[in-house]
């Protein structure tokens, strides 16, 4: 039926209330208005703002649920490696420019006597032995690795106990002023590039003669031609000692400000620790021990093995002194110094090619301070003895006590 058609021709109007006329035609669409229809445009506005309502309800669940599965980013943590910091093998201190040289250990023989002082190039070495000798006197071999020295005697000749100090070195150069004709045997036999001065050729080239110093006490030499005498030998040795910054557990600070080692009345050696360089400081007989360049022989730590010692067969001067041999292989007491730090134990040492191993009395493995170390070969029978720090008097205040410590 179209729209204009009357739909209730029965139902009586407004005017018919009234007693008028006919009953007006209406058409649907207003009829739909008088039954609260509503106009088109109202139904659009609600529609629309339903519509809206229903984004937004959408909007917001969807992202609710997006935010409910949505993950925590991750967070990635890259631990990266503490760089490698290449070290000294005979001295656990940080190799020069980073890298450890391409070279052997060179071990330099030093006379001890009287008349050998002052020494040169002791400070300069990784390490330093202190052997004994005919007539109690000592004589010295000083090893260089990261460094060298411009100077380095006197140079003397070998003993029966060097055969012992240099195997353990990773065949290492050994530079000397001759030796008795078994000594020599025993080098020759032994684990080392053997560099007799006194034999003219390469060896004989690198000595030098200071003015002022006179036979036997006047040969000299330098690190720079010594390892030139092995230009094709670029491997640095194993080390022989362990390292740490850190004293061995239960060490007992100020225990070991000075060590004692009495070989002879010419070579009455004490070490005393000295903190304001965090070294021990040489001397003999109280006097310091000064080296040709005006310093005092000092060192890191200070290692002392107590070893048995023989007369042996050979003579070793015209005065009638025989060779003293030293047993290395074995244990024995010892002693580290090393931070003002005493550490007793027991050496061992298994063969001659390894090193020695120092065990504290508690065990444990004792490490040394980085740095140069003198090792001294005492012979039994020799008193070796530390000084602790003396505590200072304890000063009592009514309601408080003070004490204070002297170094």
């Amino acid at each position: 039926m179209p729209d204009d058609e009357s739909t209730t021709p029965e139902a009586p109007g407004p005017g018919a209330a009234d007693g008028g006329g006919p009953p007006p035609i209406v058409s649907r669409q207003e009829l739909r208005a008088q039954r609260g229809g509503g106009s088109p445009t109202k139904w659009w506005v609600l529609g629309g703002v339903a519509v809206v309502l229903i984004g937004v309800v959408l909007a917001v669940t969807l992202a609710g649920g997006s935010t409910a599965k949505k993950a925590a980013p991750a967070t990635t943590t890259t631990t990266r490696p503490a760089p490698v910091v290449a070290t000294c093998p005979l001295t656990g201190t940080p190799a020069p420019g980073g890298v450890v040289p391409a070279r052997p250990a060179l071990a330099v023989k030093i006379g001890n006597y009287t008349g050998d002082r002052p020494s040169a190039g002791l400070n300069q070495a990784d390490i330093v032995f202190e052997e004994p000798v005919e007539g109690s006197y000592t004589r010295l071999v000083a090893v260089f690795q990261c460094q060298g020295s411009p100077s380095v005697g006197d140079l003397r000749s070998a003993r029966e106990p060097d055969v012992a100090i240099l195997s353990q070195l990773s065949n290492p150069i050994f530079v000397h002023a001759g030796g008795i004709d078994p000594v020599l045997a025993l080098l020759a036999a032994a684990p080392l590039q053997d560099e007799n001065v006194l034999l003219g050729g390469g060896a004989g080239s690198i000595t030098t003669h200071p003015a002022g110093r006179y036979a036997p006490y006047a040969t000299f030499t330098s690190t720079a031609p010594a390892w030139a005498l092995a230009p094709a030998d670029v491997t640095p040795p194993a080390p022989i000692f362990a390292y740490s910054t850190h004293p061995p557990a239960g060490s007992v600070p100020g225990s070991g400000i000075a060590v004692h080692v009495p070989f002879s009345s010419t070579s009455d050696v004490t070490w005393t620790w000295n903190p304001a360089t965090s070294t021990y400081l040489r001397a003999y007989s109280g006097i310091p021990d000064t080296l040709v360049d005006g310093s005092q022989t000092a060192s890191t730590n200070v290692v002392v093995l107590t070893v048995p010692t023989t007369i042996g067969p050979w003579y070793e001067n015209s005065e009638g002194g025989k060779e003293v041999e030293v047993t290395a292989i074995g244990s024995g007491p010892l002693v580290v110094l090393r931070n003002g730090i005493a550490i007793t134990g027991t050496w061992t040492r298994k063969t001659l090619t390894g090193p020695t191993a120092l065990v504290a009395a508690n065990g444990a493995p004792i490490t040394l301070q980085p740095g140069n170390t003198w090792e001294e070969l005492a012979p039994q029978g020799i008193p070796v003895t530390t000084t602790a720090a003396t505590p200072a008097p304890t000063t009592t205040v009514p309601g408080k006590t003070t004490t204070t410590t002297k170094p």
